[in-house]
């Protein structure tokens, strides 16, 4: 399938909060149009699967260049490390450069940390090193279940409504690749 950009999905992909009168009237032009149904469907459809196939892509290549970076980030942490062993095996502690000023060997540190593991975590508790938390969860249930009048004197509730603007969803054929794209490279 060749890679169609149409001036629909050129809109959509520069859409943004507070310019979208353009856009709604080219969508009303486009549904007043003497075109069949299906094919304002179809573009419309399209247009939305060639933008979810990008975001995709994009996504994939963020996760790769993460994978790279980690890569590259754990590379540089040996070379560094096996550069400094070398180094010191040659007595040579200190290298001054035309470039950079000097590649110094940083001694190895030891950082010590103490963890401590709890042999009787009641008796600990009971001596008063204890941390309360309200329990948000049990207070909601008994909220809703009417259980506890006393508690309902304790808080107070406050009710947030959340409105999400309507969206359109696009129901794809199960056996056709909508989100699949091929590129073709012409060679001259």
């Amino acid at each position: 399938m060749k890679i169609k950009k149409y001036r629909l999905q050129t809109e959509m992909e520069n859409l943004k909060v507070g310019n979208e009168k353009w856009f709604k009237d080219y969508l009303k032009e486009l549904l007043e149009s003497d075109k069949p149904y299906y094919e304002k469907a179809d573009y419309i459809a399209y247009c939305v699967n060639q933008i979810q196939v990008k975001v995709d892509y994009v996504s994939s290549e963020i996760k790769h260049l993460q994978e790279v970076k980690k890569s590259l980030a754990s590379s540089k942490e040996l070379a560094m490390e096996v550069t400094a062993s070398v180094l010191s095996e040659y007595g040579i502690d200190k290298i001054e450069g035309v470039n950079i000023s000097s590649i110094t060997i940083n001694p190895s540190a030891t950082k010590i940390k103490d963890v401590i593991n709890f042999k009787d975590e009641n008796k600990i508790m009971g001596l008063g090193y204890v941390k309360f938390l309200v329990d948000e969860e049990a207070v909601e249930k008994a909220l809703k279940s009417n259980e506890s009048q006393e508690l309902k004197e304790l808080v107070d509730i406050v009710t947030i409504k959340e409105t999400s603007p309507s969206k359109i969803k696009i129901n794809n054929k199960r056996n056709q690749s909508n989100n699949e794209v091929k590129i073709e490279k012409q060679v001259a």
